[in-house]
């Protein structure tokens, strides 16, 4: 430093070279000395200086070093570790096991509906017509022994009745309607307005589904409901005249759909059958892109119960028709046979692809479907209970839309209409075939209870079918008096939707409501000076949390309804 002080003083010159000798030389001492003054301008220049050199070097050498064949050796190399983001991966493979697990899942509970259908629907032909001749036996001989009870007829023989005389005039009112002409005037239609009609029907059914079971049930009701509590109404024969139309109206309705699709299936092209089975499809694109909880997709698991048997129902009928037309050659049914095997297998298809995309979006795994099926099953085992308040069929009707009384209606019409009775030996063939259907529905019962059985014990539910009632607190009435009022639903709201074919019995005023063990649920509404003895069993219902949203769905569904 001193040797640059020396250089640089004859150049500056006068007394500021002499100035900065001096304060060179101060600098070189304070360092000599250990000072801690900052380092020097120059140094920090050159190591700046060095850096930037340093990565100019980097830079030319990278440059240097870029080539396609390099960058095809690092796409071809470079790696990556799944674990790093485990959950995700696991995530997603769960998903891809839940929508391999839908099918299976979703099949077992559409066997178990269909057979649960079935055996509501084989019901009106079996043991309904034995029930109404049993009550019309008791009602027209019961002079002989005497009126032992107030009521002439139970409430649940009042029912069946109603029921028998409602198929008989339904029937007889059939007969004014031509198949024929029907089946001709549909067929001379174009092929874009039969699609039209069909999704129109399909539209109808719903709403007819959704309206009818409530007509139905004002009758009951309003026809079993005792005279001490009775109420404001317009009487029973308006509810019957209602109940007749009702049913008269949608067997009209399916007749029509089914002869839609018996004109599909006779069409040479088989354009129009195409263009229903894509229908189907198009049910995809409304369902599986919106927001679904586990209550939604119960209503739509019942809503496709039924929709799959209406239309099992409706190929028998077609199939019926067609074999009339081809005099009964065996020939014919296998001609039928691929059509109907297409229909049956578009709609399994449709059904599986449509609940698996909804349980992926919706993040609903695929035990909620043995849920579902013990729900079903505990309405079953509920209604052979002592005191169920509702017959099985109302039950099924409430829980899936599905009401048997049109479709049977339809079905026997188209029966007695394509198969002739004549001679002995035919009526013998009717006695034996009606004995093969009693058979039929026995077994299917059975299989269908001893099932149901499992189900319940398996979701643990048993305990609801035998919760004993609440106990009475001082000052209430007697336990004769409330075992008087027992079966009786009048403590029920009507807007829970209790069964109208129950037997109620006379209640008094200051009776507490009861919690009916057999229901699907139900919770009641107490007075405010009974709320104590409700919170006394409140150890009793928190088993019901978890299941009361499924048990309780038929309250706030539309029959046959679609989410949407």
């Amino acid at each position: 430093m001193a040797g640059v002080g020396d250089a640089a003083a004859p150049r500056e010159g006068g007394a500021d070279g002499a100035e900065r000798d001096g304060r060179a030389e101060a600098e070189q001492l304070g360092g000599g000395g250990g000072g801690h003054g900052p380092p020097p301008a120059p140094q920090h220049t050159e190591t700046l200086g060095f850096y930037e050199s340093d990565r100019r070097r980097e830079r030319r050498r990278s440059r240097a070093e870029l080539s396609l064949f390099r960058f095809l050796s690092a796409e071809l190399t470079r790696g990556y570790f799944l674990e790093h983001n485990e959950a995700k991966y696991t995530e997603r493979r769960e998903r891809v096991y839940t929508c391999m697990r839908i099918p299976r899942e979703l099949e077992k509970l559409m066997v178990f509906g269909i057979f649960l259908c079935l055996d509501a629907f084989l019901y009106v032909f079996t043991l309904l017509p034995v029930r109404v001749f049993l009550a019309l036996f008791r009602l027209f001989t019961l002079p002989c022994y005497g009126l032992r009870d107030r009521r002439v007829l139970q409430p649940a023989q009042v029912c069946d009745v109603l029921k028998g005389v409602i198929l008989v005039i339904c029937y007889f009112m059939m007969h004014y309607v031509d198949y024929s002409m029907m089946y001709h005037l549909i067929r001379g239609q174009s092929v874009i307005k039969l699609y039209i009609i069909y999704n129109m029907l399909e539209v109808a059914d719903r709403l007819f589904s959704s309206f009818g079971q409530d007509i139905l049930d004002a009758l009951y009701w309003t026809a079993t409901e005792p005279k001490e509590r009775r109420r404001a109404h317009i009487g029973v024969a308006p509810h019957f005249f209602m109940a007749v139309l009702y049913v008269f109206l949608h067997a009209i309705l399916i007749m029509v759909q089914a002869t839609t699709l018996n004109v599909a299936f006779n069409s040479h092209n088989k354009s129009l059958l195409t263009i229903m089975m894509s229908n189907n499809f198009v049910e995809i694109k409304g369902s599986v892109f919106k927001k679904f909880e586990k209550n939604n997709l119960f209503q739509m698991s019942n809503s496709d119960i039924k929709e799959r048997f209406t239309n099992y129902v409706l190929l028998l009928i077609v199939c019926l028709r067609n074999m009339e037309q081809f005099s009964w050659n065996p020939d014919h049914l296998w001609v039928l046979f691929p059509d109907v095997c297409m229909v049956v297998a578009s709609e399994i298809a449709v059904d599986i692809v449509k609940h698996a995309f909804i349980t992926k979006f919706n993040d609903i795994t695929a035990d909620v479907y043995s849920e579902y099926r013990a729900s079903l099953a505990f309405d079953l085992v509920s209604s052979r209970q002592k005191n169920a308040y509702t017959d099985y069929s109302d039950s099924v009707a409430r829980r899936m839309g599905f009401i048997p009384l049109p479709l049977a209606v339809l079905l026997i019409r188209v029966v007695t209409s394509s198969i002739k009775v004549q001679g002995i030996l035919s009526y013998a063939c009717v006695i034996l075939f009606y004995l093969g259907l009693i058979s039929l529905k026995v077994l299917n019962s059975i299989v269908l209870l001893g099932k149901s059985c499992q189900y319940v014990k398996e979701a643990k539910m048993e305990e609801k079918l035998f919760n004993p009632p609440p106990a009475s607190a001082p000052g209430k009435p007697s336990s004769k008096s409330q075992n008087k009022c027992k079966p009786s639903q009048g403590g029920f709201e009507e807007t829970l939707s209790a069964s109208v074919t129950s037997q109620p019995s006379h209640q008094k005023e200051n009776a507490i409501p009861l919690l009916v063990t057999s229901s699907s649920d139900q919770l009641l509404t107490t007075p405010d000076g009974d709320e104590k003895d409700i919170t006394q069993d409140n150890s009793e219902l928190k088993h019901r949390s978890s299941k009361k949203d499924l048990l309780e769905i038929d309250r706030f569904t539309i029959c046959g309804n679609r989410i949407d």
